[in-house]
């Protein structure tokens, strides 16, 4: 079996969970880690990066570790984000990042500093662990604290999910290494969940493995993606996650059951059409009881039948792009999951809700969603965000769309906080330009090893010179931006109306079609567009869509006009 092992599955294989030869290399001296425990890293939620812009001058700080926090829903304490701002300042590039996962990403991190960041957010009850690597990543759901509908059932849902795919050894193996082994912060989960993982050692769900039940010792063929929400809220772009679900309560709040899709993803690789971006398939309606056996049941069919020996094929949309809904479907039923299955329940038309401005969240409290450009916190934002949040201690939640709300605001508060944030720049939270409104960039530039060109650092310009190019043809209908350094779409612009997608040095794969619901796959018709043509490119398809009265979408004007009309206005063959 050791010889047909990929030398990735070797490496997760041998590693005593997820322990060496990353923990031996923690005590050394080097400034970086070599290549195996980089990828050991992963699991415990760090990327290890190479500064671009300092490689020439300073051989040592160019080397940074990336972390990245496990927070469902989004949700971070007051405390834990004050411990954040504080590790950031003083070990980091002084920044925090809002991740399009509702996470915080810290940046600059040396690698003699990591196990005194890691440790420090297990210490204020944060958790790295799970937030990269191939496991189950953090589990994302509508970050609005409506109290009203389905809304608390579904973040609920998301806490206790990420509780019942959390590796079990790993965790060990977790706090061993970042808090000397004090298992006291240990996840604790609910009743219902831990009923759940006992289940990991029936039948086809469990693993083989005694240590890892669920997981295995191998772990899964790539990442894992879920997200939960509620009919008609598509604030979580629903249909690129691995698994999707949709929460139904009954009158009083409880969790009826859920719509259940699977399949999606966003990876794809240049100039290899056997990897794609995918919008995931409906498999079918669960009660609420069967919910955490039927994810358990998901997990081990992609753990089995995931491919591990191409990892660019490893994702579960590749499973469900050769084999199909229907034999995923009945391989579930006959051998994972022995709960029923129903046809969809009726939804609410979905919406990319994003929660900006004062909301009330119930009587005597309000919450405030705040825009961030590209979910970068930094200066006197990030410092006077602080310092409302330690004052008042209110609870941070990031969203999917890299924004930031303030929760648990008082009524008596509430004017004192309004003015606070006036200073920071946010006098009017709830109405930012509309094009930047919605538009999401990756970091890219100067850390990302993945990335071929600019993004965050190059949204806000390409923004400006959208704007200008809509008012001068007199066009007032925005449109859904994302912008990404490289193919793997981490801001997912592959769901967006329009998509810019690094491909060279400031040139750009042009990508068109996907809604503002994010309901349909966008497409690809420049492969390099140099970004200083975006206006001229982009011009007739504009006032194609002027003369067209604007009535829909720029989406869907472009999936009405069809490939062939679209190739013509931008001056291509299709």
């Amino acid at each position: 079996m050791d010889t047909a092992l990929s030398k990735a599955e070797k490496r997760k294989l041998y590693s005593g969970h997820l322990r060496e030869p990353l923990l031996t290399e923690l005590g050394n001296e080097e400034i970086r880690f070599s290549e195996d425990a980089v990828q050991l890293l992963k699991f415990h939620g760090s990327y290890q990066q190479n500064h671009r812009e300092l490689r020439k001058t300073d051989k040592v700080r160019c080397w940074q570790m990336m972390l990245r926090l496990r927070n469902p829903g989004g949700r971070i304490p007051a405390d834990l984000f004050v411990a954040l701002d504080d590790l950031s300042d003083r070990y980091g590039d002084g920044t925090l990042r809002a991740t399009t996962r509702q996470a915080f990403q810290m940046h600059g991190v040396p690698k003699a500093d990591l196990k005194t960041v890691i440790g420090t957010i297990i210490s204020n009850l944060g958790s790295t662990l799970a937030a990269c690597g191939d496991i189950n990543r953090n589990v994302m759901a509508p970050p609005a604290p409506f109290e009203k509908g389905a809304y608390p059932a579904a973040r609920k849902l998301a806490d206790e999910i990420a509780d019942l795919l959390s590796p079990e050894a790993a965790e060990g193996s977790y706090l061993d290494m970042w808090i000397d082994g004090d298992h006291s912060y240990r996840f604790q989960p609910t009743s219902a969940v831990r009923k759940a993982r006992s289940r990991q050692r029936d039948g086809g769900v469990y693993s083989g493995s005694d240590a890892e039940p669920l997981y295995g010792d191998t772990y899964l063929p790539r990442k894992f993606k879920v997200a939960v929400t509620v009919p008609g809220d598509n604030s979580v772009d629903l249909l690129t996650q691995d698994i999707g679900l949709v929460a139904f309560a009954d009158p009083s709040g409880a969790l009826k059951g859920c719509n259940v899709y699977v399949g999606g993803g966003m990876g794809r690789t240049h100039n290899q059409d056997d990897t794609f971006a995918r919008t995931a398939d409906a498999l079918g309606y669960v009660k609420a009881d069967d919910i955490f056996d039927l994810l358990q049941s998901i997990m081990a069919l992609q753990r089995d039948h995931g491919d591990r020996e191409v990892r660019k094929h490893a994702r579960m949309k590749y499973l469900l792009h050769n084999k199909g809904i229907s034999w995923f479907r009945s391989t579930l039923k006959s051998t994972y999951f022995k709960g029923e299955l129903k046809g969809l329940r009726l939804e609410a038309r979905p919406k990319l809700e994003d929660y900006l401005g004062w909301h009330r969240q119930k009587k005597g409290l309000w919450f405030v969603g705040l825009p961030l450009t590209c979910g970068r916190l930094a200066g006197e934002v990030k410092s006077g965000l602080r310092k409302l949040v330690q004052t008042y201690q209110l609870e941070v939640r990031l969203t999917a769309n890299q924004d930031l709300l303030l929760c648990n605001i008082g009524a008596p508060q509430k004017p004192a906080i309004k003015a606070a944030l006036a200073t920071l720049g946010f006098e009017l939270p709830g109405e930012p330009a509309p094009l930047a409104r919605h538009a999401i960039a990756c970091p890219a530039l100067p850390t990302c090893g993945l990335a071929i060109t600019e993004a965050e650092r190059a949204l806000p310009s390409v923004l400006d010179r959208l704007d200008a190019l809509l008012q001068r043809l007199e066009i007032d209908q925005s449109l859904l931006v994302r912008m990404t350094g490289c193919p793997n779409g981490c801001a997912r612009p592959y769901m967006a109306e329009l998509g810019l997608v690094g491909s060279g040095v400031n040139q750009y794969q042009l990508w068109l079609g996907g809604t503002p619901n994010l309901q349909t796959l966008a497409r690809p018709f420049l492969q390099k567009m140099p970004l200083d043509q975006l206006e001229s490119t982009l011009e007739p398809l504009l006032i194609d869509w002027k003369q067209c009265g604007v009535r829909r979408s720029f989406g869907a004007h472009v999936n009405r006009l069809g490939d062939q009309s679209v190739h013509q206005l931008l001056g291509t063959e299709a």
